[in-house]
C-alpha cells in the first residue's frame, strides 16, 4: 500500500481534516515560510492529532538540538531534512535521537540521484529543484529519470502531486509514498475536498 503523507498543517482546521481522511503521516512545517509553525503550535496541533498518524518535522539546517528535542519529547515521529545537511549533520543528529529520518533529494538530473548509498537515512524524499529555494514550489520533475535508478532506501514521491495526477505518478515510479502540500489547497489553506479527493485517488489506486 502505497503511504500517504500531508503535509504543511499549521491550523486546528488543518489537523481535524487530516484526522478525518487518515493519512499515514502529516507534515509540520519548522522552516521559514508561509507553511512555518512555531514550537507551541506544533505542540498543540500534535495533541490534536489522530495518535494513528506519524508527525513529521520538516527541517532546513535546524540545530540538531532543536531538531532532536522535538523527536524526543515526542511532538514528531519522524525528521525531514528539506535543505543541503551533510553527512556529518546527520551522524550528529542519530546520536542524539532515534527519530526515522527522511532526506529530501531536490531532483533536477539525473546527477541529482547518484550516490544514494551515501546518506544514512530511513527514506528519501523525491522533490523537484528549484533553484535556491527548499521546495518544489507545486512543480513536477522528470519522472522518467527514476527508471534507471536502484534506490537503496524507500522514497516518497513529492513535486506537483495533486489529485488528477497522483495515480498515474504511482503506477509510473512505485514509491513508498506521496506527499503532497500546495495540491491540497485552495488560496494558501488546506481544502478538505482536495484532501479527500487526494487521499481516495490512491487508496482507489491499490484496490486490487
Amino acid at each position: 500500500m502505497t503511504k500517504i503523507k500531508l503535509c504543511g498543517l499549521r491550523r486546528p482546521e488543518d489537523v481535524a481534516m487530516v484526522n478525518r481522511e487518515m493519512p499515514d503521516f502529516a507534515g509540520f512545517v519548522f522552516a521559514k515560510g508561509r507553511r512555518q509553525v512555531t514550537l507551541e503550535a506544533a505542540r498543540a496541533l500534535r495533541k490534536q492529532l489522530d495518535p494513528k498518524i506519524r508527525a513529521v518535522g520538516v527541517f532546513v539546517k535546524a540545530p540538531v538540538e532543536k531538531v532532536a528535542a522535538l523527536a524526543n519529547e515526542g511532538t514528531i515521529q519522524c525528521i525531514q531534512l528539506h535543505g543541503d545537511e551533510d553527512g556529518d549533520y546527520i551522524r550528529t543528529l542519530r546520536w542524539r535521537t532515534k527519530a526515522p529520518i527522511i532526506k529530501v533529494i531536490r531532483v533536477k538530473d539525473r546527477v541529482s540521484l547518484a550516490d544514494l548509498d551515501r546518506w544514512d537515512c530511513e527514506y528519501f524524499l523525491l522533490d523537484t529543484f528549484a533553484g535556491s529555494q527548499f521546495g518544489g514550489g507545486g512543480k513536477t520533475f522528470d519522472h522518467s529519470l527514476l527508471r534507471q535508478v536502484k534506490f537503496p532506501k524507500p522514497f516518497f514521491l513529492a513535486g506537483g502531486l495533486d489529485p488528477e495526477n497522483v495515480a498515474e505518478a504511482i503506477r509510473e515510479c512505485a514509491p513508498y509514498g506521496v506527499d503532497i502540500s500546495s495540491g491540497i489547497e485552495t488560496a494558501g489553506y488546506k481544502d478538505e475536498e482536495k484532501i479527500r479527493a487526494f487521499v481516495r485517488a490512491v487508496r482507489k489506486e491499490e484496490e486490487p
